[in-house]
């Protein structure tokens, strides 16, 4: 793997349903064009690596198998802190500008990027059983954040991880303007700050989707939510949520997972897990190998993941600190939005097929 490489793979890669195996000429064709267009990305040459991982885990420890599955509490978790949000609206009137600002950025980003980790967590199913009861309890995770997201937010994930890395589909990935444009340690502290605007808007204009009936329910639960807000306690305390949602999500400490988890530190490697506290209130999201690599186990027992099994987590490179993520980022100047891997899978014409039927989940 190398920025600009050319290397071609022979040709095999993952499928779509219902999709013709592709040739192997034409993906090669279609790569090499892809990667003479967006050169300074790094370019594999296979598939994603963790379904691998996760085959040759289970071969040596099987008895993963038994922590596979939901975590009951979650539900609870997500309550406790939408209700959390909701008093602090409440503590919070009429206190001066200073104090309102300091614990918009503390409190609610804190809270409101938490939630966005709980929708992360229920995009998976793994907070209660039943698809639908996850969707609803994604959408009540959402409501503090003010703006609606959970919805669309499980449709692009289920898609990052299946085709982790993939040009177009995966939209985790920057755009080539965002590479090109902030490069300089100004402009990729102003890229931290403007994060939030990027993961909105980025699939937007990389992969755009037709809403379903779930984005529509979504957005009315958001208008019905916001609006309550508003009645209740003033305007000023709905942007106290919205503006939390975008400090949470911009430059700061917990958001440091962002780019942590797929920004190549170390050449050869694309996914990096995270062990230090602030795990405790990211739904264990740090754990990012061990959840690449076993996505059907609730957060809760991620680090049991790692326990089981620590000869394939303890020896890569890993981080204990997102703020120094953020640090490195910002300054070292080898590390910038064209940091991440990117590789060719599938054909033009199978993801064009996949945009046809509206993703791998509606």
């Amino acid at each position: 793997m190398g920025k600009g490489s050319c290397k071609l793979s022979g040709g095999k890669a993952s499928s779509t349903k219902g999709v013709v195996t592709k040739s192997a000429e034409g993906i090669e064709k279609e790569r090499e064009a892809k990667i003479n267009a967006k050169p300074k990305f790094y370019w594999a040459n296979d598939e994603e690596p963790h379904r691998r991982r996760k085959q040759v885990i289970l071969a040596d420890h099987p008895e993963i198998k038994k922590i596979m599955g939901i975590d009951p509490s979650t539900k609870y978790k997500v309550a406790f802190w939408v209700s959390l949000q909701l008093l602090s609206l409440h503590l919070l009137q009429g206190a001066p500008w200073y104090t309102w600002l300091f614990c918009c950025y503390t409190l609610s980003g804190s809270i409101n990027h938490m939630m966005t980790l709980a929708m992360h967590e229920l995009s998976h199913n793994l907070g209660a059983k039943g698809v639908i009861s996850n969707r609803f309890l994604a959408i009540l995770a959402n409501l503090p954040m003010g703006v609606p997201a959970a919805a669309s937010f499980k449709r692009y994930h289920m898609e990052h991880h299946k085709f982790q890395g993939e040009d177009i589909v995966d939209v985790d990935i920057p755009t080539d303007f965002e590479g090109w444009f902030f490069h300089s340690t100004a402009r990729k502290l102003l890229w931290c700050l403007l994060q939030p605007l990027f993961y909105s808007l980025r699939p937007l204009a990389v992969n755009p989707k037709d809403p379903t009936k779930w984005e529509f329910v979504n957005i009315a639960c958001i208008i019905i939510f916001d609006a309550t807000v508003v009645y209740v306690w003033g305007f000023r305390e709905l942007l106290y949520l919205v503006v939390g949602t975008l400090f949470g999500m911009g430059l700061h400490p917990v958001a440091g997972h962002f780019i942590a988890e797929h920004y190549v530190m170390n050449e050869g490697q694309e996914t990096y897990s995270y062990y230090g506290p602030l795990n405790w209130l990211t739904f264990n999201v740090g754990y990012h190998n061990e959840h690449h690599d076993f996505a059907n186990i609730s957060a809760k027992h991620l680090p049991d993941v790692r326990r089981i099994a620590p000869e394939y987590y303890d020896d890569i490179p890993h981080y204990h600190s997102w703020v120094k993520v953020i640090w490195d980022y910002i300054m070292d100047e080898n590390i910038s939005p064209y940091s991440r891997v990117k590789r060719v899978t599938l054909e033009n014409r199978e993801i064009e097929d996949l945009k046809a039927r509206g993703g791998l989940v509606k």
